[in-house]
């Protein structure tokens, strides 16, 4: 093995030839002449481009190569590397670097670097004269000009194109995007309604609730790409938003309930008691005249372009649903209070428009006076066999005049007594005070709505107006009691601001919701039947013992109203029973919605249910949707989806 590693060896010490020094001095000697005949001199000073060393090097480097043959190139590009070694190392000599092992190799490259450098001639390493910038006059924003810069140049462009003290300080200015202005939003809501023990509280109260702007205004969050805030997510008001086709009445009653129990969704071993309500739509040439004093807030904060800009076109709208002997009137506040428009048969449908487009947003918001005057326009309006109503329309920046909350409802509950009654219409965002508005709105007994689009103010004051504006039941209560034997737990979802005490139910003086005509109510329980794995609450060791009852039925529903213009409540009730009704589409795309915004909420009933089982659901239940109402719910559900993750 020996041998034939001392004969590989010999075989290459032959191959490769003794280095000749005096070969290479030679050589680099003749490359030198060549590179000086193209440089054109060696001593006088040549004219060269304001550009770095390194870069003058590189170009006489490639202007040599294209003049010399391929043999000759290779001895000329060892003499620039060395030119290059030479410039180079002087910038370098203040950095400590530790010694390689010496070797025997290292002496014999160190002395042919010793060779080379004494034969090459000293080096003219003179740094360019830089001229100053020439400063061109801007013509057009510097900040534009400078974005383009940075458009058009590379960073080492900039780098090696800009004088070597602005190096690090070359600044680029972006456009100024203002800060949005500060949210001041309030919501009317509550804790969402818990758990209740039936041997504990087997009674359930509440008045009913007709307003949608809940809906509309999760979907104006959605819509600009941000969850809602919890607070506003009334599941109540996003369930009754959109129309059912319940069983309409059939006799006297101006309405009809219908009870459907099945099981629930989101939890396995609970069920849904869903209630719905349908009122009695009248012929439109039996309604009464109508007499309406638009009260429109038209402070600073309406200049918005979804304030009231929109406002006007939304009024334009309801105006064309109006019949010739119908009266409208208008009133504006802002710092303070003045009628714009007195009493006008809306068959003048010219002059009111001209009222509308006369108006402009300045000022503060004096929203007190306001109302006090329009209920003074209304009254003077009013005659018997009529309905008489101020529309509210604000942002609900009620900033001027308020100094008690509690004294402006006890007015408006007066005027609802009297036969004025009171409707809010919210619009725009960022200032929207929700919880005022809501607490007008119900002492008021009218509806309260928010009107983020144009559709929206189609849906609200053209298709639905008749149910906004005629009640045909005043004082709506329901309660509901559940057996003990046959129901564990319940819990009422939604209605958290409409909750009222068992002993209200019979008062006939305390105030309650109303039912417009043609409108629709929903409202769902959950229930957890006795001896059910989905009991929440374990039992008490002290506590009496289980209640004995041979009846099946798991509750008993009860309703309390007044027909318009009468003191005395009229009673409906029926018993509820397991498995009861049938299941349709509106039934399934109600409990959708209901879970829908009891996740927005943030979902501490619904176990593992998610917003991917609530699109699922309202899918399947769309049923016939002309207007495209629940179609759009499933992509706010999507919208809800993706922003949660």
């Amino acid at each position: 093995m020996t041998d034939e590693l001392d004969k590989l060896k010999m075989l290459m010490d032959a191959a490769t030839p003794t280095p000749d020094a005096s070969r290479r001095i030679e050589n680099l000697s003749q490359a030198q002449k060549k590179f000086d005949n193209i440089q054109g001199s060696t001593s006088a000073r040549r004219p060269t481009v304001k550009r770095g060393l390194i870069a003058r090097l590189t170009e006489g480097a490639k202007a040599m190569l294209n003049a010399l043959s391929y043999r000759g190139a290779l001895t000329a590009t060892t003499a620039v590397a060395a030119v290059a070694l030479i410039v180079i190392l002087p910038q370098t000599r203040d950095e400590v670097v530790a010694p390689l092992p010496w070797s025997e190799d290292r002496a014999d490259a160190r002395q042919e670097s010793d060779l080379l450098v004494a034969d090459m001639p000293e080096a003219n390493l003179e740094e360019p004269v830089v001229e100053a910038p020439v400063v061109i006059e801007e013509t057009i924003a510097p900040s534009a000009k400078r974005q383009g810069a940075v458009a058009q140049l590379g960073a080492a462009d900039l780098l090696q194109s800009a004088p070597a003290s602005a190096v690090g300080k070359f600044d680029i200015q972006h456009e100024t995007v203002p800060a949005p202005e500060q949210n001041t939003e309030t919501f009317a809501n509550a804790d969402s309604n818990s758990l209740k023990i039936t041997t504990d509280e087997p009674v359930s109260t509440f008045s009913i609730d007709v307003d949608t702007a809940s809906y509309a205004i999760v979907r104006s969050s959605l819509m600009n790409g941000y969850l809602p805030p919890k607070d506003a997510a009334r599941v109540e008001e996003m369930v009754n938003y959109f129309p059912y086709s319940y069983p309409a009445p059939d006799g006297v009653e101006p309405f009809r309930s219908t009870i459907t129990v099945t099981p629930t969704p989101w939890n396995e071993g609970t069920q849904l008691v869903h209630v719905g309500i349908q009122g009695v739509m009248p012929q439109i040439e039996d309604r009464p005249p109508l007499n309406l004093v638009f009260l429109i807030d038209t402070s600073g904060s309406m200049q918005d372009a979804n304030k009231l800009p929109l406002l006007k076109q939304s009024f334009r709208l309801m105006l064309s649903e109006l019949s010739p002997e119908d009266q409208v009137s208008i009133v504006t506040y802002a710092g303070s209070a003045g009628q714009v428009l007195p009493p006008t048969a809306a068959a003048e449908k010219m002059t009111i428009l001209s009222a509308l487009d006369r108006l402009e947003a300045g000022g503060s918001t004096a929203g007190q006076a306001g109302l006090q005057q329009a209920y003074q326009v209304a009254e003077g309006m009013a005659a018997d066999g009529e309905v008489t109503r101020v529309i509210l329309a604000t942002d609900g920046d009620f900033n001027v005049g308020l100094s008690d909350p509690d004294a402006l409802k006890d007015f408006i509950a007066r005027k609802r007594d009297s036969g004025t009654f009171l409707s809010v219409l919210g619009f725009g965002r960022g200032n929207l005070d929700d919880a005022t508005m809501q607490a007008l709105a119900q002492n008021g007994n009218g509806q309260a709505a928010y009107i983020d689009t144009l559709v929206e103010a189609q849906k609200v004051l053209v298709d639905q107006l008749t149910g906004a504006l005629f009640p045909i039941a005043n004082d709506v209560k329901i309660q509901v009691e559940f057996n003990p034997s046959q129901i564990a737990e319940y819990r009422l979802i939604g209605y958290e601001t409409r909750s009222l005490q068992r002993e209200d139910f019979s008062n006939d003086k305390v105030d309650a919701g109303d039912i417009g005509a043609g409108h629709t109510v929903t409202a769902i329980y959950e229930v957890t039947p006795v001896g059910s794995d989905a009991i929440r609450n374990g039992p008490l060791r002290y506590a009496e013992q289980s209640i004995s009852d041979d009846s099946v039925e798991i509750g008993f529903f009860k309703m309390r109203y007044k027909l318009p213009g009468e003191d005395q409540s009229n009673l409906m009730e029926q018993p509820i029973l397991p498995g009861q009704g049938t299941v349709t589409d509106d039934i399934r795309f109600s409990y959708a919605i209901a879970g829908f915004g009891q996740l927005l909420r943030g979902g501490g009933y619904l176990g593992g249910w998610t917003y991917a089982d609530a699109i699922d659901l309202a899918t399947l239940s769309r049923g016939e949707d002309s207007l495209g109402y629940r179609a759009e719910a499933v992509t706010l559900m999507r919208l809800a989806q993706t922003l949660s993750e």
